[in-house]
């Protein structure tokens, strides 16, 4: 994920989540489009996750993809950066 962002100007402060969604905290430049950097992570990120453990290509054979389509993104310009640090730290980790 770090360096995925990395190609993209961005930088990733905060990476967490739960067995079925991930959180992360990306701080990325303006020019850059949320819906390509958010395909990118998940295009490189499921090819890894499927060389790493072939076993996902089994549970997932049908819908050929480990991430659904779809994904939420919020602006949190305005929130402190600690609060949003700690919400995403406090997730659970995937499996």
């Amino acid at each position: 994920m770090r360096a995925v962002c990395g190609d993209f100007e961005a930088e990733l402060v905060e990476f967490n989540g739960e067995a079925n969604h991930v959180h992360l905290l990306v701080n990325f430049p303006p020019k850059v489009a949320v819906s390509r950097l958010v395909n990118s992570l998940k295009g490189v990120s499921s090819r890894r996750l499927r060389q790493e453990f072939p076993d996902l290509v089994r549970h997932y054979w049908r819908a050929q993809r480990l991430w659904s389509g779809s994904y939420f993104a919020g602006s949190v310009g305005g929130a402190p950066l600690s609060i949003v640090k700690q919400y995403i730290e406090q997730q659970s980790r995937p499996l």
